[in-house]
């Protein structure tokens, strides 16, 4: 799959539930859809980019969590993503931080279409409090996950074995879904996407 010709497209931003699109294929049917979550500096518009092979669809913001909307793609007609807004990064304003929580809810609880959420993780880092709130909400929202470990170019091989263990541990979850991304070295692609059409194939059954 990674040599698949990709198609992606912007179709709008929206902060409140009411202004939700509806995505749809060509034949009328809604799209299977894929959140996207982590920190502010996880580098979640370089991999969105990187998977959709496209190299400024999402826009990087040079001051990290400035973007506080949530923004809608299709790919290839085949599956929507949300670009939901990075948490965690201290410059934010408080009143930024709190609208954070209550959008991150109602998105999550809303969509209809949502199947799987992908968990942006910088490999380096431990999961802190706000990284372990998060995942245990996913799992009480029994939604599929898939933790995407990303920069994993920047650790050597053993770091990379030690640090993914060390990961799954915090999360107390040895079992979880995971993949290692590079963009600069583009790994990870392939597998992330195989892994999102087989869980929204799983959800979907």
């Amino acid at each position: 799959m990674s040599n698949e010709t990709a198609h992606a497209k912007f179709i709008t931003t929206a902060l409140l539930a009411k202004d939700y699109p509806q995505i749809r294929n060509q034949a009328g049917k809604l799209l299977p859809e894929v959140a996207v979550v982590g920190r502010s500096n996880v580098g979640k518009s370089s991999l969105l980019n990187h998977l959709f092979q496209a190299k400024s669809l999402v826009k990087t913001s040079s001051t990290p969590g400035k973007t506080q909307t949530l923004n809608f793609f299709s790919f290839n007609q085949e599956i929507a993503f949300a670009d939901l807004p990075g948490y965690g990064y201290a410059k934010v304003p408080q009143a930024m931080k709190k609208q954070w929580g209550p959008m991150m809810q109602t998105y999550l609880e809303s969509r209809q279409t949502l199947k799987v959420i992908l968990f942006l993780l910088d490999i380096r880092r431990i999961p802190n409090e706000e990284d372990q709130k998060l995942m245990e909400w996913i799992a009480f929202q029994q939604k599929a996950a898939i933790l995407v470990l990303t920069k994993m170019d920047k650790v050597n091989q053993s770091e990379r074995k030690k640090n993914v263990e060390n990961i799954l541990t915090h999360f107390g979850a040895a079992n979880l879904h995971h993949v290692l991304y590079s963009v600069p070295k583009n790994r990870g692609r392939k597998e992330l996407l195989a892994m999102i059409r087989e869980a929204i194939r799983d959800e979907s059954e």
